[in-house]
């Protein structure tokens, strides 16, 4: 990596252990705390409209959507943005943003002027900071560790991750239960307050990227700078040219669609044809949580140890067979339960050991004045089909009765590791490729 802080390059020698990066664990406390804040905020403000604004289901759907579809307007726009930007710069204004935002709808749900409007303008706003800041800490760790760290760092920072989807959500019940959602609004303020401020003392020489993408061919590109626009598809055109990173997109875009389809069916079957009860739906689905979070833990050592292609077929292989069980369940919820925990935990554990092994290869073969928009390309890949993807669900489940329309899209979720099992990937061996390998 270029421009890596801890590269032979940098000025000063890579550390003997990632966890002796100062700035790395900055990074780290950080991106944990950003994490907690947005997954904190995400059950509170839903909570407070329900309970505070007795706010009916289509107000919430329409809540949640508003928090969601950033992701499709922002993630091209924000990849562009994190390569012309120090990484540092990006996180730290989105921090800061975010902070006033809880805390202004905290200090007004204190004083009861927190209504709708203002409750949607929250989430909206909160939720297109959270993409930038997303892009910008994937790019981040390349430019702050040497490369051979990549696969370490990837993993604390998603294990940080999937602990915060498991416990944000459950920290903003216990506070709106003990306490009030404005409590819980005031404490998803804290945590980003607490991430503004360890991300804020990264001293590493991060340099901001050039403008131009690495193919150009036009002498004096990186001498002018590049309309948004252009740089968008400086980064698709990349993405596609490479066969790595194309591969790594379609396969993305398959495993989202089908799990979109397959969450939708799945909501409707575990109640209906199952009977299980609401709590027991949800039991069974957070077990992913905990899954997610070894998975993030093994993903440290077993690429290095059986090579990445191998790890990354596997891995998607049995994460996405595993949940076939699912359709074949018959019976009490005393036999369907525990299946069904051992199911979400077992795809949690692969899934994101994929997720994680995955994310080490793309920055390994991506340039740092690139890293910006390839992250950000592949997850509006992956994320712009799973509202198809929910829609189909929906469709199959009525037309094809849940059993079948479940068994047909769990089913599709087994093109993703075809998709890695049939490309240059699948072949990688112990060490990272080298950028521009593919």
């Amino acid at each position: 990596m270029p421009s890596s802080s801890a590269g032979p390059d940098s000025g000063r020698p890579a550390p003997p252990s990632l966890w002796r990066d100062r700035d790395f664990r900055r990074l780290w406390v950080g991106q944990t705390a950003s994490q907690l804040g947005e997954h904190t905020s995400l059950i509170v403000l839903p909570l407070f409209a329900v309970l505070t604004l007795d706010a009916g289901a289509d107000r919430i759907g329409a809540l949640r959507a508003a928090g969601q579809v950033p992701v499709l307007l922002l993630s091209l726009v924000a990849g562009a943005w994190v390569d012309r930007w120090r990484t540092r710069t990006v996180m730290v204004l989105t921090d800061i943003g975010r902070t006033a935002l809880l805390a202004c709808a905290a200090a007004a749900g204190f004083l009861g002027l927190l209504g709708l409007p203002a409750l949607f303008a929250t989430v909206f706003l909160a939720g297109a900071l959270s993409v930038f800041f997303d892009v910008a800490y994937q790019a981040s760790l390349v430019r702050l560790v040497d490369r051979e760290h990549l696969l370490r760092g990837n993993s604390a920072l998603e294990g940080s991750r999937s602990a915060a989807q498991f416990g944000g959500p459950a920290l903003g019940g216990a506070l709106v239960s003990l306490l009030s959602a404005a409590a819980g609004a005031a404490a998803g303020a804290a945590f980003f307050a607490l991430s503004f401020l360890s991300i804020r003392g990264i001293r590493g020489g991060e340099s901001t990227p050039t403008s131009s993408t690495p193919t150009s061919s036009t002498p004096t590109s990186s001498q002018r700078p590049v309309p948004m626009r252009r740089r968008i598809q400086q980064g698709l055109a990349f993405v596609a040219a490479d066969v790595s990173l194309r591969t790594v997109a379609l396969a993305s875009a398959a495993f989202q669609f089908f799990l979109a389809a397959t969450l939708t069916v799945q909501l409707l079957f575990l109640p209906r044809e199952l009977h299980l009860s609401g709590a027991a739906v949800g039991l069974a689905l957070a077990a992913t949580g905990p899954g997610a979070l070894a998975g993030s833990l093994l993903a440290a050592r077993l690429p290095r140890r059986f090579g990445y292609g191998p790890v990354l077929v596997y891995a998607a292989g049995i994460g996405d067979a595993v949940m076939l069980c699912v359709p074949a369940l018959h019976g009490s919820s005393a036999v369907t339960v525990p299946v069904l925990l051992a199911v979400n935990a077992v795809f949690g554990v692969f899934g994101q050991l994929v997720n994680v092994t995955v994310m080490a290869v793309r920055q390994a073969v991506t340039p740092d004045g690139m890293q910006g928009r390839v992250a950000a390309t592949v997850n509006f890949a992956g994320l712009g089909l799973a509202p198809l993807g929910s829609l189909l669900g929906g469709h199959l489940a009525q037309e094809w009765g849940l059993r079948g329309g479940l068994l047909a899209v769990t089913a599709g979720m087994l093109l993703s590791p075809v998709l890695f099992a049939f490309s240059p990937l699948a072949r990688m061996g112990r060490s990272l490729p080298q950028e521009g390998a593919g």
